[in-house]
């Protein structure tokens, strides 16, 4: 499909999570009247998420999905462009910069803001899909609330993983930690904390292949050494099920022009949203992967659309 450059901005915005909307409320309060684009899932990971207690401002606490859309009219008011679409292919040789959306329509933009995200990781049983929202969880320290005195488990041995089961063994009563390998590839000291907090149990050389319940997750379905001649299949009961297997950062299109880490996460510069290509700006997940919370990325949405406007005024433009 031939690309048709019929469209300039000075400020866009890809992505529709918490980084997105709120940059796009600034923008619009800063009269830069920014475009935005709404990306694969508009309003973000956490259109998957059902109670968000821990955002500011919702006492009894809010859904996913109307926390975004709350977002999102709060855009809407100061008048941003919001749109649907996907951001297929950039040039961010020079500005304006040049984003191509759903492989044919060109916008050339003064500045862009990034806020596309990263995409949890999954096993890619059809239960997690079958139990998303009744049990099924990418995020400890968004859901682990839900599970205080329940069995939970968390697959993973990495840092992130240990971490997650740690915080989920100060909530609840029982933590399994979901082990594919005979080791943990987390730090050492990782380690020690996991094997020292009494209610987490290791289970090494298992793989989940099922999880089972009637109105959630009410148990998972493991195998021990599968493969093996004499693999043994376990069954556990946990009330909730944690992914931490890792990220991925939506990046993909911006890569040749940014620096990201070995992940793909974007790099920024000195604490701030700003990459190294002046003008363009990283918010959200997709250059966090320390917190990975609603709050922080609209902290750094605001960062982003504020440095926006700080650059184009000392541009003159």
């Amino acid at each position: 499909m031939s690309e048709t450059t019929n469209e300039r901005t000075r400020c866009l915005i890809i992505g529709s999570g918490p980084a997105g909307y709120t940059a796009a409320i600034y923008a619009s309060r800063a009269n830069l009247n920014p475009v935005l684009y709404e990306g694969i899932q508009p309003g973000g990971q956490l259109t998957t998420t059902t109670e968000v207690e821990n955002f500011p401002g919702y006492p009894e606490g809010v859904t996913g999905p109307q926390l975004m859309e709350d977002l999102k009219k709060q855009a809407e008011r100061f008048g941003a462009d919001i749109r649907m679409g996907i951001a297929t292919a950039a040039d961010l040789g020079q500005a304006p910069y040049r984003v191509t959306i759903d492989g044919e329509k060109v916008i050339e933009a003064e500045t862009l803001i990034i806020a596309t995200g990263a995409t949890a990781k999954y096993l890619g049983l059809p239960d997690e899909q079958k139990y998303a929202g009744m049990g099924v969880s990418a995020c400890a320290t968004c859901d682990g609330f839900f599970y205080r005195r329940k069995n939970v488990a968390v697959v993973g041995g990495g840092d992130t993983a240990c971490e997650e089961a740690i915080y989920l063994a100060g909530l609840a009563k029982q933590v399994y930690l979901i082990v594919r390998k005979p080791f943990l590839r987390a730090s050492k000291v990782m380690q020690e904390r996991v094997f020292q907090t009494p209610n987490i149990q290791v289970l090494f050389e298992h793989n989940t292949v099922g999880l089972f319940g009637e109105n959630g997750v009410e148990g998972a379905h493991l195998v021990k050494r599968r493969g093996e001649p004499d693999e043994e299949r376990v069954d556990i009961a946990i009330d909730g099920f944690f992914l931490a297997i890792g990220h991925k950062p939506n990046s993909d299109i911006f890569k040749p022009w940014l620096e990201t880490d070995e992940v793909g996460y974007i790099l920024t510069l000195d604490g701030t949203p700003r990459t190294k290509v002046p003008g363009v700006f990283a918010a959200g997940d997709v250059a966090d992967p320390h917190y990975r919370q609603a709050i922080t990325a609209a902290g750094s949405g605001c960062k982003a659309a504020i440095e926006a406007e700080r650059y184009l005024a000392a541009a003159g433009k």
